[in-house]
């Protein structure tokens, strides 16, 4: 087999891959449908393998194919970070560490760790993302990102989970509602109340551990809203349009911004953890170094 393959034809497979549509595809590339089916008709000569199965209105990845695509969006994911890390030290940084992250995480976790790491390697620097904790693990997989802050409980066999900071969960509520932090008992007060909720999208697992406290309380919550957007949910909340339950350090500030009320959970079971995220096979010195802040 020869090795002479040619990084534009796998980027091409790469977003026909994701396309599955040859004139999306082709327009995405900004080259003729004739010249892409070109360059996967010589990937696939090259390679000896049928990447697709194909006819006048599907294209379907095989096997092969499906594989090629986990392995080529690593490999681009890769070289990426290495020619930024690459133009890092030719301008006298010593290398970059990409991190995503959820918002709660930007309260004060990352602000601190970031804080810490620039005092012992000022000539490291920090690219942040913030992403959904699906989307991180996919990042962390494609070698996008070198650290993911999540809240997750189970990742794939590839990716390495360490839990690094827990906190109560707190309730919002409108600042006018009758229930305040002086006559509050518990959440069942609330249960004939709208709920607004992260969605099941945000973390299933952080889901499922919301909604236990309500099945601790004894009722199911009448949801009247979802949301991925912590301030989606508050201002939800501020136009009185339910209450809702969040990680405590969500909610740091966001009563004086806004006329909302905050009151913490602190005596149910559940707590909301954090926890950071990274590839097994990830060999990066610098990740290492910074990681020994966390």
């Amino acid at each position: 087999m020869s090795y002479q393959i040619e990084l534009r034809n796998l980027h091409s497979f790469l977003i026909l891959a994701e396309e599955l549509h040859f004139r999306k595809a082709a327009d995405k590339l900004f080259i003729s449908q004739p010249g892409l089916s070109k360059q996967i008709q010589q990937l696939e000569g090259q390679l000896g393998v049928k990447l697709l199965d194909r006819d006048r209105r599907n294209v379907r990845l095989t096997k092969g194919g499906e594989y090629l695509k986990q392995q080529v969006s690593q490999l681009e994911g890769f070289l990426e970070h290495t020619i930024n890390h690459l133009k890092g030290l030719e301008s006298g940084i010593e290398g970059e560490v990409k991190i995503g992250f959820v918002g709660s995480a930007m309260q004060f976790v990352i602000p601190n760790f970031i804080k810490a790491c620039a005092a012992e390697y000022p000539k490291i620097r920090f690219a942040l993302d913030e992403m959904s904790n699906q989307a991180q693990i996919a990042a962390l997989q494609r070698y996008q990102i070198d650290l993911a802050f999540v809240r997750l409980s189970e990742v794939p066999t590839d990716i390495e989970l360490q839990p690094i900071f827990e906190e109560h969960f707190s309730l919002v509520i409108p600042k006018s509602h009758s229930i305040n932090a002086t006559n509050f008992r518990n959440i069942q007060q609330f249960k004939t109340a709208p709920f607004i909720l992260f969605s099941s999208d945000y973390s299933s697992t952080y889901y499922s551990n919301v909604m236990s406290i309500f099945s601790d309380a004894g009722f199911a919550p009448k949801i009247s809203h979802k949301s991925i957007h912590a301030n989606t949910i508050f201002r939800l909340v501020e136009s009185g349009l339910g209450v809702a339950v969040v990680p405590n350090s969500l909610t740091i500030g966001a009563a004086l911004a806004m006329d909302i009320q905050i009151i913490e959970l602190t005596k149910i079971r559940q707590r909301a953890l954090l926890s950071i995220a990274w590839k097994k096979d990830r060999h990066y010195p610098l990740l290492e170094r910074v990681m020994a802040f966390l």
